[in-house]
């Protein structure tokens, strides 16, 4: 894909897994609330995973899936409390700030567009302080849609007066992207790592990075070849 910064006045930017590291929430979620359920119902672990791991699957794909009120209630946990238990795994992929910066520096709109419940991003924008690096924040329990849902982004559009054709998105997810495609926004970028502890795991769809300093140009220019 060729980049011409200049044909772009909009970048929406995804937070977990994209921003920020996902081994955060895949250890809170598959790790540390299943041991907290097993504590606390006293069942053995395995035991705690497999249904854990049933209810999530559930719900993906919804707004239920990141809403930490809706899990504290099935699950009978302060889900809250213990993602600050947890909290020192929080961390920014590399390049983030760089990249952030030089969207800044050449005027675009920096739009952190996320599935993440209201407590989460209250949570990570503390611990990471990207909150003012951005021209604002759009969570999609904002909005009563999840990305998953290509009828978010016109949603979105009531909240941002953004133009797809000039937009870019930065996605760890393919289906977030595929929905964005449908409604025509124009640059897709997919973060193909995610995580720190996983290996990168490219899109065979669109266009991939590993870290978003690859779409940062040489001096002198605003296009890019990725």
């Amino acid at each position: 894909m060729l980049i011409n910064w200049t044909d772009i006045d909009t970048v929406l930017l995804d937070m977990d897994g994209t921003l920020l590291d996902r081994h955060f929430d895949d250890h809170f979620w598959l790790e540390h609330v299943p041991k907290s359920y097993s504590e606390k119902c006293h069942v053995p672990l395995t035991d705690a995973k497999e249904k854990l791991y049933a209810l999530f699957r559930s719900q993906e794909c919804t707004l239920n899936w990141t809403d930490l009120d809706y899990w504290s209630e099935q699950l009978g946990l302060d889900i809250p409390m213990l993602k600050r238990e947890v909290d020192h795994l929080i961390a920014v992929h590399p390049g983030v700030i760089e990249f952030i910066t030089f969207l800044s520096q050449h005027g675009k709109q920096i739009w952190l567009v996320t599935n993440a419940h209201g407590k989460t991003l209250e949570l990570k924008m503390g611990k990471t302080r990207l909150g003012p690096y951005f021209t604002g924040i759009v969570s999609a329990h904002d909005l009563g849609l999840p990305k998953e849902d290509v009828r978010f982004w016109q949603a979105l559009q009531g909240k941002i007066p953004y133009d797809p054709a000039r937009t870019m998105l930065g996605e760890d997810s393919e289906v977030n992207l595929g929905t964005a495609r449908e409604y025509g926004i124009k640059y897709l970028i997919h973060v193909s790592r995610s995580s720190s502890a996983l290996s990168p795991n490219p899109s065979e769809e669109f266009t991939s990075i590993h870290f978003f300093t690859q779409l940062m140009p040489v001096e002198g220019t605003l296009e890019v070849q990725i």
